[in-house]
């Protein structure tokens, strides 16, 4: 177990995503990425007269975040649970009006720097990577019990690897000898698939991590089912901001905000468009927004995140 010192995690685009939900003293605000409280820390100290709904499924964020909070004000409550559970949740509160919602998608520094959590490919730990440890489904089940062609198909899809179909034989192929029990076995075994040359340029285990993750928490399908719920309950005038990582995490958000953002082709050249014709929603930014260039030299793992961010402007009918 870490003690509170030793939790150094720095949000991605702290002032940015912020500013991007354009809060009052009373908004009601749901952060659906808790954490370490990086952005509901800041949240909550432009809401004085408002309430944060925080969730995560991570018992030691939970844990720690709670006291972090709890130096700022009382008016939070904290759910330790997917956020594909926020609807129902939230329902459950009586509360009449969301003003904003926060996704933060990346993974917590102190997840990944917690060896025992099994998500670094650099410390050597049990497979694991569950974001909550409640679960029964852990790396471990995957990189033993998946078909290879379920292997290279994730680590395809969702590590985007050269070498999926490679790795895939080699990690098969060992664990008929033994069961791979740890993370630095498996990444031994996909060295040993990659050509030299290419494990120069980049490590190749860090793909192939990063899909076992995905897939282990089914991190994508979450996410697809836990937008829909927070655009349908933003109320008129709230903003829904989604930092994602990975580029089948920000190509899930791109696409769901163009479609609910679009003019309905059938009268896009019209001089005047009716209302019913009108989006509900509209793109804060164009343009999905970047890392700065100060933030990008301080923190590496800000390099791949891109903020977008939508504004409701019509009621539903």
């Amino acid at each position: 177990m870490m003690k509170d010192g030793d939790l150094m995690h720095e949000s991605v685009m702290l002032q940015e995503a912020i500013d991007s939900l354009s809060l009052k003293e009373d908004s009601i605000v749901i952060d659906m990425t808790l954490g370490f409280a990086g952005h509901s820390g800041a949240i909550l100290k432009r809401i004085k007269r408002g309430f944060l709904f925080a969730f995560d499924q991570d018992s030691e964020a939970v844990s720690y975040s709670k006291k972090k909070l709890a130096e700022i004000g009382d008016n939070f409550s904290i759910f330790q649970t997917n956020f594909v559970n926020m609807k129902k949740e939230i329902e459950k509160q009586n509360v009449s009006h969301i003003d904003a919602i926060l996704f933060d998608l990346g993974v917590s520094s102190p997840q990944f720097d917690d060896g025992k959590r099994g998500f670094s490919y650099h410390q050597d730990a049990k497979l694991d990577m569950r974001m909550d440890v409640r679960q029964e489904k852990s790396a471990w089940n995957v990189v033993n019990e998946y078909t290879q062609e379920d292997l290279t198909h994730i680590f395809r899809e969702y590590g985007e690897s050269n070498f999926a179909g490679a790795i895939a034989k080699k990690i098969v192929t060992y664990r008929k000898e033994k069961p791979i029990d740890t993370t630095l076995e498996l990444v031994d075994i996909i060295k040993s698939a990659v050509p030299i040359q290419k494990r120069l340029q980049k490590h190749p285990a860090k793909q192939i991590f990063q899909a076992i993750r995905i897939e282990v928490n089914d991190e994508l399908r979450v996410l697809e089912k836990a937008l829909e719920d927070a655009l349908s309950m933003v109320s008129l005038g709230g903003r829904v901001a989604v930092i994602t990582f990975h580029s089948k995490e920000d190509r899930i958000v791109k696409q769901k905000f163009k479609e609910i953002t679009e003019i309905d082709a059938k009268v896009k050249g019209l001089p005047e468009i009716p209302l019913s014709y009108q989006p509900y929603f509209r793109l804060v930014y164009q343009k999905g927004i970047k890392a700065s260039k100060e933030e990008l030299e301080k923190n590496r793992r800000s390099r791949s995140a891109i903020l977008r961010v939508v504004e409701k402007i019509k009621e539903e009918e």
